[in-house]
C-alpha cells in the first residue's frame, strides 16, 4: 500500500510509541479529534499521545487508504475493550505535515 511518507511517519511512530515523533508529523497548529476530544498544537498532540501509548499500548497495522479522500483504514489493536478494532484516520495534510487527523470507529 503507497501511503504519504508523514502518514507512513505517524504509523512508525505510533508502532514504537514515540509520542515526539509521532508529533513532529503534525504542524504547529495542528488538530486531533479522538473520542469527541480535541487536542491543538504539537504539545497537546504529544501529550495525549503519550497518555494513551502508557494507558493502552496501540498499534496499527494500515488495511486501506483512500489517497482522494485522506482517509487511512487501520487495524489497531492495545489494552482496550473490544481490541484490535478497525478505526478510520481522516487526515487533512498541509506542506507534507498532517494538520489535521479524526479519529472514528
Amino acid at each position: 500500500m503507497n501511503l504519504p511518507n508523514i502518514i507512513s511517519e505517524l504509523v512508525k511512530a505510533q508502532n514504537k510509541f514515540d509520542s515526539g515523533a509521532y508529533a513532529n508529523c503534525f504542524t504547529e497548529d495542528a488538530e486531533v479529534v479522538d473520542e469527541e476530544k480535541k487536542h491543538k498544537g504539537q504539545i497537546e498532540i504529544q501529550n495525549w499521545i503519550d497518555k494513551a501509548n502508557k494507558e493502552y499500548g496501540a498499534t496499527m497495522t494500515p488495511l486501506d487508504f483512500n489517497e482522494g479522500e485522506s482517509l487511512l483504514s487501520a487495524e489497531t489493536a492495545g489494552a482496550f475493550p473490544g481490541s484490535p478494532v478497525v478505526l478510520k484516520y481522516h487526515f487533512q495534510l498541509f506542506n507534507d505535515r498532517i494538520k489535521y487527523l479524526k479519529i472514528t470507529t
